[in-house]
């Protein structure tokens, strides 16, 4: 007797990849179950720090904390600088711009004030 198609091909039924997207829905599944079930599974980090721009590790906070000021008190100054070159509508809104720089700098001139008076205090 003569089959009208041939055999189907044999294909492991199970196979959670089938496709490449239940692939990364498999892997992501497992990603998921690890991280809850698994406390202790080792890990590779999300997102690999970027060195273009870094920060020596052995400057201290004060230091950070004083150029951080100084940035932005030179961003404050370039923002109304430039605000006093343009037309209204633009020039509102890079004067509210530079008002939040000038309240970052604020911050940043309080955290230092507060370090200073810690580093102060009789111990």
């Amino acid at each position: 007797m003569i089959k009208p198609t041939p055999n189907p091909p044999e294909a492991d039924s199970t196979s959670p990849y089938e496709t490449l997207d239940s692939k990364k829905f498999h892997e992501a599944a497992e990603r998921a179950l690890d991280h809850y079930l698994n406390p202790f599974h080792p890990r590779k980090p999300l997102l690999k720090p970027g060195t273009r721009y870094l920060i020596a590790p052995g400057i201290a906070n004060e230091e950070l904390l004083a150029d951080a000021c100084e940035t932005l008190t030179s961003a404050k100054t370039m923002a109304s600088d430039f605000a006093g070159m343009i037309d209204t509508p633009q020039r509102h809104v890079l004067l509210g711009i530079g008002q939040l720089i000038m309240l970052g700098e604020l911050a940043v001139n309080r955290v230092l004030d507060n370090l200073e008076m810690k580093a102060e205090a009789p111990l």
